[in-house]
């Protein structure tokens, strides 16, 4: 019977917040699973038997009969190809990723006849960035007849905890090129390239923010329609953030392809603590309202990135596990609005919408009737 919940890489950072609070609320059906057993087995314990240990290597296919117990994967490793996903649709087991990696996401949607035809769920672009971000961006479309542009921009504070994956997927993607959306048409652009200072509200004030490979606005311009997205990122700290971007402009950032240099990169960042754990999402979203040009702002304040992206993972996790959520693959956006997280967020993150310039109620229920 099908009953089970494996978080892989569910004793990482954010995978064992996911395991802790679904563990809860289905105690015995978690399983935090990843290469490391002893692992797996320390966090196991630590939850008091709530989340169970399993070894999982993405490398070694799984056998048929724990495909028959699994009803539900939430991912949070990054992956090479899509061949896993693929045999976990087929079996009729349902699939939650919070990963970034535009190209793979665009490999898993191609599953979408084969996940309707086996009765499988996959909700993508669940966390963060993409993830709260896309349904920003689809809030502010809702605002606007047409949303002809798109640009997000994120704030991250140094002093928050990051998990190793995601400094080590940050610190590799400051070498990277990619293809963005403009104008319906691809555009390659450099990775902390093409700087923008952007304002994050008055408790935080106006940061200057640079181009990023995060999946959203890849997906976006699809799922939305919107002829141009662009994503951009920035640190609290002003002088890490003019560090990287001196380092891309001057093509010393190369020397990040010695192996030495990125580990010890790495290693510096997550060591680092400066700054505050505040995170800030903002979203421009320009088009046409009743004929003429509009522009729709939305500002998301929080603290703690890694426990934002577990919270929405564990929303739509516990949503697709109840059957909530049809079968088919699906980016966060096209099966959820910002509302449907209501009942958490009003507690933790604050959002505001200006529409034209006109600012909107304070409370994240004022916001969504406005």
């Amino acid at each position: 019977m099908k009953e089970r919940i494996v978080v892989v890489g569910g004793y990482g950072h954010v995978g064992s917040m996911i395991c802790r609070e679904l563990g809860e609320k289905y105690p015995g059906f978690v399983y935090a699973a990843g290469r490391s057993l002893e692992r797996a087995e320390r966090f196991s314990r630590e939850t008091g038997g709530n989340v169970l240990p399993m070894r999982l290597d993405l490398d070694q296919p799984v056998m048929e009969s724990e495909w028959e117990r699994i009803k539900l994967v939430v991912m949070c490793l990054d992956q090479t190809d899509d061949a896993w996903v693929a045999a976990c649709l087929r079996s009729g087991t349902h699939y939650v990723d919070i990963s970034a990696n535009a190209e793979f996401l665009s490999q898993v949607a191609k599953w979408r006849d084969a996940a309707e035809e086996y009765r499988s769920t996959a909700v993508l672009s669940v966390g963060l960035a993409p993830g709260l971000t896309n349904l920003m961006v689809s809030l502010a479309g809702q605002s606007l007849d047409v949303t002809e542009s798109v640009d997000i921009s994120i704030m991250l504070g140094l002093g928050d905890r990051h998990g190793k994956a995601a400094v080590e997927w940050t610190v590799d993607n400051l070498l990277s090129t990619f293809q963005v959306m403009e104008n319906h048409r691809f555009r390659t652009v450099a990775s902390f390239s093409d700087g923008r200072s952007v304002h994050f509200g008055s408790k935080i004030g106006r940061k200057k923010v640079y181009r990023f490979p995060f999946s959203d606005q890849s997906t976006l311009p699809h799922t939305m329609g919107v002829s141009a997205v662009s994503t951009r990122l920035g640190f609290d700290s002003t002088l890490l953030t003019s560090i990287l971007a001196g380092c891309r402009a001057s093509g010393l950032h190369r020397l990040l392809k010695v192996k030495w240099i990125r580990n010890a990169a790495v290693q510096a960042i997550m060591n680092l603590k400066m700054g505050s754990d505040a995170v800030a999402l903002r979203v421009d979203a320009y088009g046409q309202l009743h004929g003429k040009v509009s522009k729709v702002e939305c500002l998301l304040v929080g603290r703690d990135q890694s426990r934002l992206t577990a919270k929405v993972a564990i929303t739509v996790a516990e949503a697709v596990y109840k059957g909530d959520v049809p079968s088919g693959v699906f980016h966060i956006e096209q099966v959820y609005e910002l509302a449907d997280m209501e009942d958490w967020i009003e507690k933790e993150i604050s959002v505001e919408v200006r529409r034209d310039g006109v600012r909107g109620e304070d409370s994240f229920a004022g916001q969504i009737e406005s």
